[in-house]
């Protein structure tokens, strides 16, 4: 156990009695696995530790629906604002409930830092901390989106969800030199940013995979096999699979389609000029 993780638990006693005031160079040297755990009182399972405890740039987080992926990188940001003063995170979804839901954990993990969560007095859903750093929820309306710069952190919840206009209008947000891109989902229709950044193997990319199938403790076999009975094998396959599937609208799927291509036609009639 390092110097970080003791110290971290001798100020554990007083987590829910007041806010806690660790030093700024131990701030700096607890990665957010060891705050997760020690701090916060969260045990991560091997996945989440992995992404708690790197410093991914660019993450790709494809994962079965009530995997935690919320909670895990509601830890992230708050350990981000936290230990980085005057920093901003940016929360992006297809709507308020998905961005809602994640703010509301992070004032939960605020809760256990001893900090009454509170606003910026600017945005309607946002989390003011005592350094000056906040954390701000944005829908996804173009139109909201302009304004905010050099984010520390920029976080798309089901990102296979939002609008691909709305994604564009966001990442100019990003601190050009140091900021985070992480985008969370589960698995959607086959077109969209992220099945785009998802299947292009741009190497820029972090790519992290969770099948409800990869957890056989968190998901029961008799609970999926409800699942895929009620919800159909599509629905299944996209949300505990990680499988992307087409929409549904076309006659032909995406890969027959793909298969009846032939791009070696030779005209009907010669030319007869």
């Amino acid at each position: 156990m390092g110097l970080s993780e003791l110290t971290a638990l001798e100020y554990g006693a007083g987590l829910r009695r007041r806010p806690l005031s660790f030093p700024e160079d131990l701030k700096a040297v607890l990665d957010a696995e060891t705050f997760a755990r020690t701090v916060l009182g969260f045990q991560p399972d091997p996945v989440q530790a992995s992404m708690l405890r790197g410093e991914h740039s660019q993450l790709l987080l494809l994962c079965a629906r009530q995997w935690g992926k919320s909670t895990v990188t509601a830890i992230k940001a708050i350990h981000r604002a936290w230990t980085r003063p005057e920093c901003l995170v940016l929360v992006v979804g297809p709507g308020e409930r998905q961005t809602g839901e994640f703010m509301r954990k992070a004032s939960m993990f605020l809760r256990r830092l001893g900090i009454k969560p509170r606003g910026d007095g600017y945005n309607s859903i946002s989390l003011l901390l005592p350094n000056g750093s906040r954390m701000v929820s944005v829908p996804a309306r173009e139109a909201t989106s302009r304004g905010f710069s050099a984010a520390s952190l920029l976080v798309v919840e089901e990102a296979a969800r939002v609008p691909d206009e709305h994604y564009d209008a966001m990442t100019p947000c990003l601190d050009k030199h140091s900021g985070d891109l992480w985008l969370l989902s589960t698995a959607w229709a086959q077109s969209g940013f992220f099945w785009k950044f998802w299947t292009d193997g741009d190497p820029d990319w972090t790519r992290v995979t969770v099948r409800a199938t990869d957890c056989p403790e968190r998901f029961p076999d008799q609970y999926l096999a409800r699942e895929r009975k009620q919800k159909g094998e599509a629905t299944f396959r996209r949300e505990f699979l990680c499988e992307f599937m087409d929409a549904g609208a076309s006659l032909f799927d995406r890969q027959r389609l793909m298969a009846m291509l032939q791009t070696e036609l030779r005209p009907m009639w010669p030319d007869r000029r």
